[in-house]
């Protein structure tokens, strides 16, 4: 089952993001997310998290028979979705309003990526860059020319990229060292591969 979560940084819907969302077939607010959702006129099936900021008018709105309660501070409300998102039995999640706002929380949910990308098929998208978390090997297809960056979550012992105009050949990246930003696609499809660590890619949608 395909699901849509839609956190709660500061987020604007364009038409793909409605589209998608109207499609899913599980829509999650993580908490406050619904606001976002109830901005556009749309009614999550469920609203998870800590309940701190949804507001009363749309919390009444949705209907308390779909609000889940998860009040424990060990998680952050986009953590508590996605693990309710595995309990509905979703295999695949695409996340909204996870970038935006306070770069702590931006940090925490792409760290979310690769704590729980093995687990289901999940991704981060805005407007124009999808973020997907590589554990192993994968391939994308992506315009010639566009760019794309691969980003090491902690420390990747050994990484290989090629079809962009500056390839690694089981070379280590770390954020204290070493990354691959703003790499160009030189062709329609960029192959990457990772041992001992996990990569973040940054795609054009």
């Amino acid at each position: 089952m395909d699901a849509v979560i839609v956190a709660n940084a500061p987020f604007r819907f364009w038409p793909e993001a409605v589209r998608r969302a109207r499609q899913a077939g599980l829509l999650l607010a993580a908490d406050g997310g619904a606001n976002h959702l109830a901005n556009v006129g749309l009614r999550p099936h469920f609203v998870v998290g800590d309940l701190d900021s949804v507001s009363p008018e749309v919390r009444a709105w949705i209907g308390e028979e779909r609000v889940v309660p998860r009040p424990d501070q060990d998680h952050t409300d986009l953590e508590k979705t996605l693990l309710f998102a595995l309990e509905q039995g979703a295999s695949r999640v695409l996340i909204l309003a996870a970038t935006g706002g306070r770069l702590d929380h931006a940090l925490e949910n792409l760290g979310l990526l690769g704590r729980y990308g093995e687990r289901l098929a999940c991704e981060i998208r805005e407007e124009k860059t999808r973020i997907v978390p590589v554990f192993s090997q994968a391939s994308f297809a992506v315009p010639v020319g566009s760019t794309v960056s691969v980003m090491p979550l902690g420390h990747c012992a050994r990484v290989w990229l090629s079809g962009l105009a500056w390839p690694l050949a089981g070379e280590p990246l770390s954020l204290l060292s070493r990354t691959s930003l703003s790499n160009r696609a030189v062709e329609p499809e960029v192959h990457v591969k990772v041992e001992g660590g996990v990569l973040l890619a940054f795609l054009p949608c």
